[in-house]
C-alpha cells in the first residue's frame, strides 16, 4: 500500500511533461546535470582543500609581516610594523 508502484511513476512523469512541456525537458535535464557536476567538483575541492603533501596537521601556518599602507596621495611607501616577538595577535 505504501510502496511506489510503476503506475505512480508513470503519473508523475506525465505530470512533469504536461507542466514543463516536451520542448523544455531536455534543456531542464541538461541544466540539472550541469549543476550536479559543478556541485560534485566543488565538494571534491572542499574536501581536498588544505591537504597538501608534506604538510602535517600540527604545522604552524606561515605569518606574513604586517605592513602599514600609505594613505592615498601620500608620497611615502608602505613600511613594516615593528611588533614584539612574544605577542601573538589574530
Amino acid at each position: 500500500m505504501g510502496a511506489i508502484s510503476p503506475m505512480h511513476l508513470l503519473v508523475v512523469a506525465l505530470v512533469v511533461v504536461v507542466v514543463f512541456g516536451s520542448k523544455r525537458l531536455p534543456d531542464t535535464a541538461r541544466a540539472l546535470g550541469k549543476s550536479m557536476r559543478i556541485m560534485k567538483s566543488e565538494t571534491t575541492a572542499m574536501k581536498s582543500d588544505g591537504k597538501k603533501p608534506g604538510e602535517g596537521a600540527d604545522a604552524e601556518p606561515a605569518v606574513a609581516p604586517r605592513v602599514i599602507q600609505p594613505a592615498p596621495g601620500e608620497s611615502e611607501a608602505a613600511r613594516p610594523v615593528d611588533e614584539p616577538r612574544g605577542s601573538a595577535q589574530g
